[in-house]
């Protein structure tokens, strides 16, 4: 809904003027599950919003209204402790959320104020666009501001990572909510998860990138097959690539993280490696290479070369990572038979969600068409294509 349309349901239901926050879904054009293992991510921030208004609240602790579930849930100031029990019997599931941040705010020293929060998300849930990091990033922008601390959109980025870490119990890296913070509309991002030192690659309104002819759209499909991430096979990623390493560093205690190490050191140490976590180390390990070709790529307008890169990333992640599904694949495959399309590739976590997709501007329509009709024909779903714009990291909303 419109930020003039929230605040007046703000009003009606909790009373009042409240302030408005705002923070985006996110798009990884390249560079997945390489963020924690220390590697490289080129994301950008979309124009999806997750918006929240916030207003004193009369209670003890935090009245929070979900606008997209209907639920409205009551947070006491005891759930603020970090040794708390997870999360109330019974409770909605994406309070969790509110719980979480709440939680890493007031571990960081900000003392939150009882408050009434009002929640309205446009990023599509379980699609890979990181639904999770923008409700997590407009919650902690408004609950400090409410609290009047000032703190810098890197160390909120941290601060929404640990809460997602540590209380909702998905061991994700950094990209999502540091895109979700730090992005600037027209650009995307390319981030080394381990310094924490990003670069902008400027891309115009419509991600015309210089000396490629013609512009360049990012269109995302959504497969309609929802993932989950949380104590299931995210996190059995992050524990085989850990195993990983940890044969690795016999061989070389140097060896910190898959940052560390390069195709030839990897093969030279197959034999101490089981054939699954060989597997899940070489997609990092190319996947950081990837990475950094690509970005070279769209910073020389070649888009072709980084369509073949963002081919080549699918790949990987189907046959060695297994995030894939078959519903993925058969979305990229269909992409691909379509004239104008430059790449196409699954992006976020996997397991279903979405694929992101490199397509010249005059073939968008003849795509989304194309695409649609045939994917819905093979499995009966009708997949939602949404074709983006990249947008500024979390902001208060100023203008009515």
């Amino acid at each position: 809904m419109t930020p003039a349309r929230l605040r007046a349901q703000f009003a009606a239901r909790f009373g009042g003027a409240p302030a408005l926050h705002r923070a985006p879904g996110r798009v990884n054009l390249i560079g997945e599950h390489t963020d924690y293992n220390g590697g490289f991510v080129l994301p950008a921030a979309i124009d999806f919003d997750t918006r929240v208004a916030i207003g004193a609240g009369a209670g003890r602790g935090l009245r929070v209204h979900s606008c997209n579930f209907d639920q409205t849930v009551r947070i006491g100031r005891e759930q603020f402790a970090v040794d708390a029990a997870p999360n109330q019997p019974g409770a909605a599931s994406w309070s969790v959320y509110v719980v979480a941040v709440a939680r890493a705010l007031t571990a960081a020293g900000v003392q939150i104020p009882d408050a009434d929060l009002m929640i309205d998300g446009e990023v599509p849930v379980g699609a890979g666009l990181s639904s999770s990091a923008a409700l997590e990033l407009a919650l902690a922008h408004a609950l400090a501001e409410a609290a009047g601390a000032r703190l810098e959109p890197a160390a909120l980025a941290l601060l929404c990572q640990r809460a997602e870490n540590e209380t909702v119990g998905t061991r994700c890296g950094i990209m999502d909510q540091y895109a979700a913070a730090l992005s600037r509309a027209g650009h995307a991002m390319l981030l080394d998860c381990r310094s924490l030192q990003h670069r902008e690659l400027p891309l115009d309104a419509r991600l015309r990138v210089a000396g490629a002819r013609g512009g360049v759209k990012i269109v995302i499909c959504n497969t309609m097959v929802r993932h989950s991430h949380a104590g299931g096979e995210y996190n059995r990623r992050r524990e085989e690539c850990e195993r990983g390493v940890a044969a690795l560093a016999r061989g070389a205690p140097a060896v910190a993280s898959l940052r560390d190490v390069d195709e030839d050191f990897l093969v030279s140490q197959r034999t101490a490696l089981d054939e699954v976590a060989f597997r899940r180390c070489r997609h990092v390990i190319l996947e950081n290479a990837r990475v950094l070709a690509a970005a070279d790529a769209l910073e020389q307008g070649d888009l072709d070369q980084f369509g073949a890169l963002m081919h080549e990333s699918h790949r990987s992640l189907r046959q060695d990572y297994e995030v894939s599904c078959p519903e993925l694949d058969l979305m990229v495959e269909l992409a691909g038979s379509v004239e104008g399309v430059y790449g196409a590739r699954m992006t976020g976590g996997g397991f279903g969600g979405c694929t992101v997709n490199l397509v010249r501007e005059d073939a968008v329509e003849r795509f989304s068409e194309a695409v649609g009709g045939s994917y819905r024909g093979a499995t009966g779903r009708t997949p939602d294509i949404y074709v983006c714009e990249t947008a500024d990291g979390a902001a208060r909303i100023d203008a009515v």
